[in-house]
């Protein structure tokens, strides 16, 4: 479409304001490819350097398989722990002006550099007092926003390819699609505004928009922008956060739509650029919903209740918070830490939501067939209808089954096995992230380099922690026999939620009783709980067979017995030994800068932190860590090993 934008745009249509703008729209894409190769480069090395870790794991003669072993993995290292102390600290508003908060230091500096190419480009031999000068920066950043527009659209898909060439999930890929996409805002309002003036002071207005009707789908297109940059600010996306969604995809493609009317036919190839871009994501993942969702034919004939469209979820709650949905016969891989995405017909018709898996992926040899597992914690929306259907039924004394269907895995951990060190912070459902992570070190027969793990779960009510509590009982078990050092502890926020007194189980045996009112800690050990096989799918009905199993194991001396209470049947033990593994509980807020102190100072190796929670908690764990690399000067000649940190952080 050879649409001009009035006397203006015939003119720097023409090579003379063209030509550069153009080589400008070029070399911005040369930097992002340039990025994007720079990545790929580090992502080999740092395969290169794990494969290496596991290797000499398997000899003893090799200490601290997780320390640099040369002078090139030595300045690699140095580098990196610099960029750690550089990019994780980060500034946390508290109270209503919360989700003003700055990003993290890193992002921040990301976004700067941006902005500084963005700058560069609109400025650089266009700022020129002369007749032309509104016409020369109007048309500039005519080019330079939209040669961002692919962009914006990349950085927005789940199945991105940059985000598969960088290993990175959409989710963080999200946080730059939101500052590229205000950044563009700001391009494209230069844009209008230097031509508007330009009008102005000719006098032109009025003629403009009546002789050039394109000149009004750049407003359009400009005013979905500004709504589009309204309606994603906090407060309002979480306040109606399906409704944001669906009206922002619909902006999404009426801006593309408005992009195309109104931009000439030799800049219109970005438009298409991005409707590529999405239409790749869409059709992708498409086609794996129908490759996930719908089977021909039963696979297992010993499988019951397999479904050919969709799965059968169970709804189940734990507590006036929590929800946990059970869906059975999942043939998915995935790897701790990955979250899927949900879409239940029944409860919210054109919705998907994300959750991570919170069930390590087993698969035992009685039936092929896998079951996974979601604790839902209930906000607003989506949340609650799940909770109020399953009380319901509940109430009812009905079975809460409802079809759904699953999209992904998504999410990118890192390789857990090759760190000596594990910290794993959690808050509230943040635990369905760190558990299986612990899980799947323990029961892993890979090579590993793993020694410790510290395990430390933030929540405001004790009745919050009852679908992980027997899972952390079996995985302390099963580190005593791995001989892996596992401790774990449970910070309850609310001391209101606690009992007024506690038994506590001391090194040498015996119980004594502790008042968590005083501010003591409470420790559990397994003789209150029943342990249960890994991959066990948890509900409220304890398995006779599962205990009996580990019984036979020796993590129980005794007899075991059914009692039944009320209509629920449940096993007890009359006898058993006293195991060293237990849960320490504490009442109020830990100190998360001493709990992850005390394992890095112990270990030898290279140590990761990861932290799945809120913005409070996340921004606490980044401060912590860059204080205390820099405290031990991190790769400096001084001794102490790297501080690697995974953020997960949920909100809306």
């Amino acid at each position: 479409m050879d649409m001009n934008m009035g006397a203006g745009m015939d003119m720097s249509s023409s090579p003379m304001f063209r030509t550069y703008s153009q080589a400008l729209a070029r070399g911005y894409w040369y930097i992002v490819a340039g990025l994007v190769g720079f990545i790929l480069l580090l992502r080999a090395f740092e395969f290169y350097e794990i494969r290496s870790r596991l290797r000499l794991s398997q000899s003893r003669s090799i200490e601290y398989p997780t320390k640099p072993q040369n002078i090139a993995t030595q300045i690699y290292a140095t580098a990196t722990a610099i960029s750690r102390e550089m990019s994780y600290p980060n500034l946390h508003l508290k109270g209503p002006f919360s989700w003003l908060s700055p990003p993290p230091l890193g992002r921040a500096l990301f976004i700067i550099c941006y902005w500084a190419v963005i700058i560069f480009m609109m400025t650089d031999k266009a700022i020129i007092s002369d007749a032309q000068y509104y016409e020369r920066i109007g048309f500039r950043a005519a080019w330079i926003s939209v040669t961002q527009v692919p962009l914006v659209y990349l950085l927005a898909s789940k199945s991105s390819l940059i985000g598969h060439l960088a290993g990175s999930s959409h989710e963080r890929l999200n946080q730059l699609h939101r500052w590229v996409s205000r950044t563009l805002l700001v391009t494209v309002t230069v844009h209008g505004g230097f031509f508007m003036r330009e009008w102005v002071l000719a006098d032109l207005v009025k003629m403009e928009l009546w002789m050039m009707p394109i000149v009004k789908y750049g407003i359009g297109a400009w005013a979905v922008l500004v709504w589009t940059f309204l309606s994603s600010l906090s407060p309002l996306r979480r306040r109606a956060y399906e409704l944001f969604v669906l009206q922002h995809i619909a902006a999404a493609a009426v801006f593309l739509w408005l992009l195309w009317v109104h931009v000439p036919s030799y800049a219109s190839y970005n438009v298409w650029f991005a409707i590529g871009a999405i239409s790749f994501d869409w059709i992708l993942r498409g086609a794996l919903l129908i490759y996930d969702n719908f089977r021909v034919r039963s696979i297992s004939s010993d499988s019951n209740n397999v479904r050919k469209t969709g799965y059968r979820a169970e709804l189940q709650t734990w507590c006036e918070d929590i929800t946990v949905i059970t869906i059975r016969d999942v043939r998915l891989s995935w790897k701790p830490g990955q979250h899927l995405y949900l879409w239940i017909p029944r409860l919210g018709p054109l919705e998907t939501h994300p959750f991570t898996i919170a069930s390590p992926h087993t698969t035992t040899n009685e039936c092929l067939c896998d079951a996974i597992q979601f604790a839902v914690r209930t906000e607003s929306g989506f949340s609650k209808r799940i909770h109020s259907y399953a009380g319901k039924m509940e109430r009812e004394d009905k079975v809460a089954s409802l079809t759904a269907f699953i999209a992904g895995p998504y999410g990118a951990p890192p390789n857990w096995s090759a760190y000596e060190t594990l910290i794993l912070i959690s808050a509230s459902t943040g635990a369905s992230f760190t558990l299986p992570i612990v899980e799947s070190v323990l029961y892993s027969s890979s090579t590993m380099c793993v020694r410790r793990i510290s395990f430390l779960l933030i929540v405001r009510q004790r009745t919050h922690i009852e679908f992980y509590t027997q899972r952390l009982l079996d995985a302390l078990a099963r580190a005593e026999t791995t001989g892996i050092n596992l401790s774990v502890e449970i910070a309850i926020t609310d001391g209101r939620s606690s009992d007024k007194s506690s038994l506590k189980l001391t090194n040498s045996g015996e119980v004594e009783q502790q008042h968590p009112d005083d501010g003591a800690t409470v420790i559990e050990g397994l003789e209150n709980e029943k342990p249960q096989p890994q991959g066990h799918v948890l509900s409220k009905r304890k398995s006779h067979s599962s205990l009996k199993s580990l019984s036979e194991q020796g993590y129980y001396s005794g007899e075991v017995k059914q009692q039944k209470t009320s209509d629920i049947t449940v096993d007890t033990v009359d006898s058993y030994r006293k195991p060293r593994y237990r849960i320490v509980y504490s009442d109020g807020r830990p100190n998360i800068s001493e709990f992850i102190r005390g394992p890095i100072e112990a270990t030898g190796g290279e140590t990761t932190v990861a932290v799945c929670g809120g913005k409070s908690v996340v921004a606490t764990v980044r401060n912590c860590v860059a204080s205390l690399s820099d405290e031990r000067a991190v790769h400096k000649g001084t001794g102490a090993n790297g501080i690697h940190l995974h953020v997960e952080e949920y909100c809306f």
